[in-house]
């Protein structure tokens, strides 16, 4: 499984739901059918547990566990009553898989009835079932995301027209470093999609994560952060409504940075940020005045520079 796969798998098990995966066709019996019935339908169904019904109100569950206790004894003529664990562990249906997960793992059961908000069972559970869930879903988005990126990436065949460009617009807020990186990752996932070179994408992704931090860490009133991209080029804004830059040279040198000490303490304004943009495109161009802000250019062309510079550093 790759890292992206993984990452993909964390997310479906929060936003799975249980009752996406869970198994519909549950197999239950009542309190006075016998263990010897039970043995039958375990050993006939593959299964390990059996809830127990009482009209359809879940008053227990019986397992293998019990029944092999009960064959130890020579009881298999007893009633599933006698033998079945009563208070349930349940969970309902519209709960996240993640909290099915973090629920075996608390009881250390190896199954969970699932129940309606009304109280109805309407599945089982198991982490076998979690298991096959998640790669069936993870299935599903892979040839989703590959659908998705057929049709981005024939975005410029498709259509009929003398130039075509796509703009791509994202806000960035000002100081929120919880959400500091969030426009260039999409806009990177938009020039995938789109089929652009691998490497094209890593250069205008580096470039654009440090104009969005630029943004982030010394803007007053946030800005944006654009891409228009045609067959040609890639195009990259970065732009804000100040408080502007006093002197742009001078911010241009590597190392050169204005970030106060509590920025700095967090990783970010080491000075490298116009140098590693520079470093990753074609054409670089910046603007700034104390009254109206900073305009940042960045050219990347599609059929230029393939090779990212190895002396590009992130400030990430």
């Amino acid at each position: 499984m790759t890292v992206t796969e993984v990452y993909k798998a964390q997310e479906l098990v929060y936003e799975l739901k249980v009752g996406d995966i869970m198994t519909r066709r549950v197999l239950t019996v009542t309190p006075d059918m016998t263990m010897h019935q039970v043995k039958n339908l375990m050993r006939d169904n593959r299964i390990s547990g059996l809830p127990v019904l009482v009209g359809e109100k879940l008053v227990g569950i019986v397992s293998i566990e019990d029944l092999i206790v009960t064959m130890e004894r020579g009881e298999l003529e007893t009633s599933v009553s006698e033998h079945m664990t009563i208070g349930v562990y349940t969970i309902y249906d519209d709960e996240s898989v993640i909290q099915a997960l973090n629920k075996f793992t608390k009881t250390g059961v190896g199954r969970l009835p699932v129940v309606s908000r009304a109280g109805k069972l309407v599945g089982i559970i198991t982490p076998d079932d979690i298991t096959r869930g998640v790669l069936k879903a993870l299935q599903v988005a892979y040839h989703e995301e590959e659908i998705r990126r057929y049709r981005a990436s024939h975005l410029f065949e498709d259509i009929a027209s003398d130039q075509t460009t796509l703009l791509l617009t994202y806000a960035v807020p000002p100081r929120d470093f919880n959400r500091a990186g969030r426009a260039s990752s999409q806009l990177k996932l938009a020039l995938g999609r789109l089929g652009v070179h691998p490497r094209i994408v890593r250069r205008v992704a580096i470039a654009a994560y440090e104009a969005e931090m630029n943004i982030v860490i010394h803007s007053t009133n946030g800005g944006h952060l654009c891409a228009e991209v045609t067959a040609e080029r890639i195009v990259v804004q970065a732009i804000d409504q100040g408080p502007g830059i006093p002197d742009v040279a001078q911010a241009l040198q590597a190392g050169y940075s204005t970030a106060p000490d509590w920025i700095r303490e967090m990783g970010f304004g080491a000075g490298m940020g116009f140098t590693n943009i520079r470093n990753c495109v074609d054409e670089f161009a910046l603007e700034s005045s104390l009254d109206k802000g900073t305009r940042l250019e960045a050219v990347v062309y599609l059929h230029l520079g393939e090779v990212l510079p190895d002396e590009a550093t992130s400030d990430r």
